[in-house]
């Protein structure tokens, strides 16, 4: 424990020291957008680019034309200069700002450049850079940070919604267990991993670019499962002292038996994770990795906390008698069923009905998930009152909405060296002018050796706006090569809305291999665990469907809208492509803990008799009551999120409850055991040369009582079992 608190201190000492970097930049290696990025590099921008400040003069104001709120805005400009890491600063009325001022006056805009990148601007460098501008608020103009500033200005904590999580944690396990202090124990084991996770990945922020989200889905997965691993081996340390074991060794075989289950469901977690990478695109690699940290974590928490934390309460977990004479998981259903034991008994004596079922209310729910498209979020999707929504729709009334995201049209120029009134740059000019969808063309600016050329292209339509995609593929493949054709000139257009465009495409190309590769990992890790094929594949296809219907309730919430209100949005929000497939990882890596659990239960009552139905009925009734407890528990830590000013984050969070729900109840209640039933003892059918092949893994054993005797697997020639000595 005290290595535990000594770890976070110096972490927090870190963070103290370094601060969390996070950033919304996005890189997407070989597209166009990126090539463009890249190719702006010759004109030697200042690190941050060109950061807004927006102004606004109300209707009972003068115009920032007139000439006292000019001198106040100019005396902004200068105090903004003065401050910390300001490089340049622009004017509205500066002819180099192009069109920083709206046609009626009202509406402009200071570029403010830094020495910082995007992801190293603070909240507090964004507080000094509006303070500075006080001359022109004193003047009754209302300023507002746009861009990165206003990005960092309106980074938020979730720390309500992690109090929310382990508060409502907290209530189930006291009731539960029935005992204040089992209650505390995965609180404790999950607020301290939380709390170390989040400081490790603060830190990482340093080393790639992390996304804000990133952090917050970090948090929603690492809480979730490391309050649900700290209960499944907590639950299993009551029931042996309450067999009478001693509170050491009840400690050590707890991590000997449960332990290796915990690493066996992180690990797949980890893995089914990793298959994000094949996705080929940074963005991805950070959003596995944060969640890939706080899962480690929460598995080395659960392994080396936990069972010292165990072993100093020891006595003060011990369950009543009443707890004792509950059944154990894996031995049999109750003598009167009740609870998850009559359901067993009722979907084994009926698995055709609660079949049809089960697939009929998963089917209804993912129907709508065949309309689930990828789009792009932008600042009019942020909450009203945030920095980024009031600069958003001020400088869409005054310039268009296409001036919240401007493209980036860069020219490769073949010698000799251009200049404004070359042909080539007029030809390019007049052709982006003239394209549908452009609502303006900034002026065109050279790099010094004149072998480059860049124009700011503002559409006529909003970044989110799907026209506003098709638009940068019509420059890409229509416009700007019928424009420079014969020449030698190599266009690229990019900006945010273009980047975000080719990585939803990607997104699309990459997610059926990415799909591939995670149904892989689980049905691989899987069958050396269970040592069945079929239990393998089913398993793998079971958790299709509670992602199914997770993505088809994420479609009606977020792309339709359908109760949006009730969630804090104000309508419909497209939904980015890195989400669903994020949730596909995260979800199959979840479900893995339930399946375990569950199949470990029927797996040992079947190889102790060899009767398959009244295995599947012992093994829903011992562990469907845990099950529920933590699905309750992980759902309630998801729905928490809600709270989040981030549509992302709201995402994951209805995305995941309802997966996690669904996974705990309909699936893992009626689809999974109805399943087993109708397939009898070929649920443990293995052929001879892949027995051989197998390793012998079991997730369970502690490796204390003798092993009984058990069946071998059915062969394909339906052998009956024998008893072969394996361990339960």
């Amino acid at each position: 424990m005290a290595a535990w608190l000594l770890l976070l201190t110096v972490l927090a000492v870190a963070v103290g020291v370094f601060g969390k970097v996070t950033t919304e930049a996005v890189t997407i290696p070989g597209s166009d957008s990126q090539a463009a990025r890249d190719a702006g590099d010759v004109f030697q921008d200042a690190a941050s680019g060109r950061q807004p400040v927006v102004l606004h003069a109300p209707a009972d104001e003068a115009a920032l034309t007139s000439a006292v709120h000019r001198q106040a805005v100019e005396a902004a400009a200068r105090a903004i200069a003065d401050v910390d890491h300001v490089v340049a600063v622009t004017t509205p009325y500066d002819p180099a700002g192009g069109t920083a001022l709206s046609s009626d006056g009202r509406t402009g805009r200071i570029f403010v450049e830094l020495d910082l990148t995007g992801r190293d601007i603070t909240p507090g460098i964004t507080r000094s850079i509006v303070d500075a501008a006080a001359p022109a608020a004193e003047a009754g103009i209302e300023v507002t940070a746009g861009g990165d500033l206003a990005a960092a200005a309106d980074k938020g904590s979730s720390g309500r919604s992690e109090i929310i999580g382990l508060a409502a944690a907290f209530v189930i396990l006291a009731v539960g267990f029935g005992s204040l202090a089992a209650a505390g124990v995965p609180l404790l084991a999950g607020a301290l991993g939380l709390a170390v996770s989040l400081c490790l990945i603060g830190l990482v922020g340093h080393l790639v670019d992390m996304p804000s989200s990133g952090t917050t889905i970090a948090a929603m997965i690492g809480l979730g499962v490391g309050i649900d691993y700290t209960l499944f081996c907590l639950t299993r340390f009551r029931e042996l002292l309450a067999a009478g074991a001693g509170v050491e060794d009840a400690a050590a075989r707890t991590m000997a038996g449960s332990g290796k289950a915990v690493v066996f469901a992180g690990s797949a977690v980890v893995a089914a994770l990793a298959g994000l990478a094949l996705g080929g695109l940074p963005l991805l690699h950070a959003l596995a990795l944060a969640p890939g940290i706080a899962v480690l974590v929460a598995v080395a928490a659960t392994l080396t906390l936990l069972p010292a934390v165990l072993a100093l309460l020891g006595p003060r977990l011990t369950p009543k008698r009443s707890d004792k004479e509950r059944a154990c998981p894996g031995q049999g259903a109750p003598a009167r069923p009740r609870g998850w034991g009559r359901i067993a008994g009722y979907v084994a004596a009926r698995p055709w009905r609660a079949l049809a079922a089960g697939l009929v209310l998963t089917g209804v729910l993912a129907a709508p998930a065949a309309q689930l498209t990828f789009g792009q979020l932008d600042a009019g999707d942020k909450p009203a009152g945030t920095a980024s929504r009031t600069a958003y729709d001020r400088l869409a009334a005054a310039f268009g909405p296409g001036a919240n995201g401007p493209l980036q049209v860069t020219d490769a120029l073949p010698t000799p060296a251009a200049t404004p009134g070359d042909t080539r740059i007029t030809a390019v000019t007049a052709a982006l002018r003239a394209a549908p969808g452009v609502a303006s063309v900034g002026p065109v600016q050279l790099s010094a050796d004149g072998a480059h050329a860049r124009w700011q292209v503002t559409p006529t339509t909003a970044p989110g706006d799907p026209a506003t995609a098709e638009l940068v593929h019509r420059l890409r493949d229509h416009t700007l090569p019928e424009a420079t054709a014969g020449s030698g000139q190599v266009t690229h257009v990019g900006g945010s809305t273009a980047a975000q465009a080719d990585l939803n495409e990607r997104l699309a190309r990459r997610m059926p291999l990415v799909v591939g590769f995670v149904l892989a990992v689980a049905a691989l890790l899987l069958l050396p665990a269970f040592r069945s094929p079929v239990i393998a594949v089913k398993a793998a296809v079971m958790n299709l469907v509670s992602v199914a219907a997770a993505y088809g309730v994420l479609t009606v919430a977020f792309q339709w809208g359908w109760g949006a209100p009730l969630i804090g949005l104000e309508g419909p929000v497209p939904i980015p492509g890195y989400v669903p497939l994020l949730m596909f990882a995260a979800l199959f890596g979840l479900s893995m803990d339930y399946e375990v659990f569950l199949l470990s239960a029927v797996r040992a009552a079947y190889l102790r008799d060899g009767d398959n139905r009244r295995a599947v009925i012992g093994g829903l009734a011992g562990t469907g009551r845990i099950i529920t407890s933590a699905a309750l528990i992980m759902v309630s830590v998801f729905l928490g999120y809600l709270l989040s000013d981030d549509p992302v984050v709201k995402m994951f969070g209805i995305g995941l409850a309802t997966a996690v729900a669904l996974d705990a109840t309909v699936v893992r209640g009626i689809l999974v055991p109805s399943t087993m039933v109708l397939l009898g003892r070929a649920n443990w059918w293995l052929p001879a040369w892949l027995d051989r092949l197998l390793p012998h893994l079991d997730i369970e054993d502690d490796g204390h009582d003798a092993a009984p005797a058990s069946p071998t697997p059915v062969t394909a020639a339906g052998t009956a079992p024998t008893s072969t000595g394996g361990a339960s």
